[in-house]
């Protein structure tokens, strides 16, 4: 075998290699920026939903929870679960605050009591629709935006700042306008950093 032919076999060989690098690395840098889940949008301002919340952190579970006095709608019962992006949450966890970035996803999933051995209670089912409590202080006015989707893939629908969920989260979030009251565990944290303020 000739030098070139060598020479040659090892360039390929090189950027085959250097190839498999740049996207292994390309990997990484992805589901670290899924991880992290700096908000991103659409180009006419819904969110863009990140596919991986459901391994965030997850902060807690309510059923059938209202805001308002009187009796609850009647209708399906509905599970709430929410989470957190990771990123975020190491950073409340040193500071008792939620960063810039921060990124909510609150599921709402159907509930039943008739299925498979249960007798008793109720347990998670279908998907029913998708919020998200956005923090990015240079887009949105006050810091805080929410958005809105009826499935967990679709770009999800700018909630306008008149809408009584801005204001209901002024006047009653715990820390800063989130309702950190209802999370067990960051409301510890925040406790203990002197961030929490019952509301």
């Amino acid at each position: 075998m000739s030098i070139c032919l060598r020479s040659d076999r090892k360039l390929r060989a090189r950027r085959v290699g250097l190839a498999l690098l740049a996207g292994a690395a390309a990997l990484a840098c992805a589901s670290s920026r899924g991880l992290a889940a700096e908000p991103m949008y659409a180009p006419d301002g819904a969110l863009l939903p990140p596919a991986d919340y459901r391994e965030w952190v997850f902060l807690s579970s309510g059923i059938d929870m209202s805001y308002r006095d009187g009796a609850p709608m009647a209708g399906e019962s509905m599970f709430d679960n929410v989470f957190v992006d990771p990123k975020s949450w190491a950073a409340f966890k040193r500071t008792g605050l939620w960063p810039d970035k921060t990124v909510f996803v609150m599921e709402g999933r159907g509930a039943s009591s008739h299925g498979s051995i249960n007798k008793h209670g109720q347990f998670q089912t279908s998907l029913m629709g998708v919020e998200y409590h956005v923090r990015d202080t240079a887009r949105f006015k006050g810091g805080w935006a929410f958005f809105a989707a009826d499935a967990a893939a679709k770009p999800a629908a700018l909630l306008a700042p008149g809408e009584s969920c801005y204001a209901c989260h002024e006047s009653h979030g715990a820390v800063d306008s989130t309702f950190t009251q209802f999370y067990p565990t960051a409301r510890a944290i925040a406790e203990k950093a002197g961030t929490y303020h019952e509301r």
